[in-house]
C-alpha cells in the first residue's frame, strides 16, 4: 500500500509531503495506481520548480521507488501551498477509487525525512 502523508502549518497551508510504499495493484510496469501517484507527485515537484520561487528539498529512492518526499527550509508561498494542496486532493481522489492501494492523511507533526 502507498501511504502519503502531508503536513499543514498553523495557517493550514500545506508545507511538505512524504509518499512511501507500493500500490501492488498490478504487475510491475502495469500498476495503474502506482503510475498515477508517480505522475501527479513528480509533476507537482517539477511544477514547484517551474512555477514558484520556492526551492523544494526532495528525497527519493530512484533505484527501488516507493519513496518520495518534498519539504522547504523556509515559509512557503501561496502558490507552493496551492500546488501541494492540489496534490493532496488529487491523491485523495485516487484513494477514493483505490482504497486498498493508497492511504492519504494529514499528520500533526512536521515530516521528518530521516
Amino acid at each position: 500500500m502507498i501511504r502519503a502523508s502531508f503536513y499543514q502549518n498553523e495557517d493550514q497551508k500545506f508545507e511538505s509531503f512524504l509518499i512511501l510504499g507500493h500500490a501492488d495493484s498490478g504487475p510491475y510496469g502495469q500498476d495503474l495506481v502506482c503510475a498515477a501517484v508517480s505522475a501527479v507527485s513528480i509533476g507537482t515537484i517539477n511544477n514547484l520548480e517551474k512555477l514558484t520561487e520556492d526551492t523544494p528539498l526532495v528525497v527519493l529512492d530512484e533505484e527501488n521507488g516507493g519513496h518520495l518526499g518534498c519539504r522547504f527550509d523556509k515559509a512557503v508561498s501561496h502558490d507552493t501551498a496551492l500546488l501541494l494542496e492540489n496534490l493532496y486532493w488529487t491523491l485523495k481522489d485516487i484513494q477514493d477509487s483505490y482504497p486498498k492501494n493508497i492511504e492519504v492523511q494529514i499528520q500533526k507533526n512536521k515530516i521528518d525525512f530521516n
